[in-house]
């Protein structure tokens, strides 16, 4: 067996047939016009977080680009809602991640997120030179390196090509000249929605005895075998 399953699609429609641990805090939306669907989608905790990220780099990059905000103003604001970003992302995920094995994954992003904060809010309150003109690159590396641990716990191609893609944007950067800001916001923004609105590939699930019943672990097969039936 392979570490990497090169049969299975980089990137696809999302599934409908979901183990035990997807379902749960699973958000649907459907916009219906009498019995015509015009948008339909389903969200899963792991969704969610993509979302909420997306939603927090956008709000930080595209302020730092367009704001007259004072830096100091900005840190703050930048700091508080990653921290919440981080802790919403933490209650989300914990039961998955458990389920799969895979709260290293978590807390790499953890400490790589508070770890970003403290460099961020030390360039900006000290005035560290070096540090404020690296801004976006240092994020994007930050962001590289926890996408490709995630591809590494997951088995996942899409993570990988997704961390390959942020140090693809470092080099980048330098032709953005006035624009950096802006630049790595579309990077990561876009990166999130596409994993939110995407079935992306992974190492098939785990049963965990600890965490699931009986019950749940068959259900979890069942699922496993309509999966393969509609790939």
């Amino acid at each position: 067996m392979t570490f990497l399953n090169l049969s299975e699609p980089i990137f696809r429609p999302k599934q409908q047939a979901l183990d035990f641990q997807d379902r749960q805090g699973l958000l649907q939306f459907k916009i219906a016009i009498k019995d015509k669907t015009l948008f339909s989608a389903l969200y899963t905790r792991i969704d969610q977080v993509f979302v909420v990220w997306g939603l927090i780099c956008s709000v930080i990059f595209f302020t730092a680009q367009f704001s007259p905000i004072d830096w100091i103003t900005q840190a703050t604001i930048w700091s508080v809602l990653t921290v919440i970003g981080t802790l919403g992302m933490t209650v989300l995920t914990y039961f998955w991640v458990r389920v799969e094995r895979l709260r290293w994954v978590l807390y790499t992003w953890v400490l790589l997120m508070f770890g970003g904060v403290v460099v961020t809010d030390l360039g900006i309150f000290w005035g560290l030179g070096k540090v404020l003109m690296h801004l976006c690159d240092i994020w994007l590396v930050l962001s590289a390196i926890g996408y490709i641990a995630t591809g590494i716990g997951l088995r996942s191609r899409a993570f990988i090509v997704s961390g390959l893609f942020h140090i693809l944007g470092i080099a980048v950067l330098p032709y953005c000249i006035g624009w950096q800001f802006l630049a790595t916001g579309l990077i990561m923004t876009f990166n999130l929605l596409v994993f939110a609105e995407t079935q992306w590939d992974m190492r098939p699930p785990i049963d965990n005895y600890d965490l699931l019943t009986e019950e749940q672990k068959v259900f979890n097969q069942k699922q496993h075998l309509i999966r393969q039936e509609c790939s």
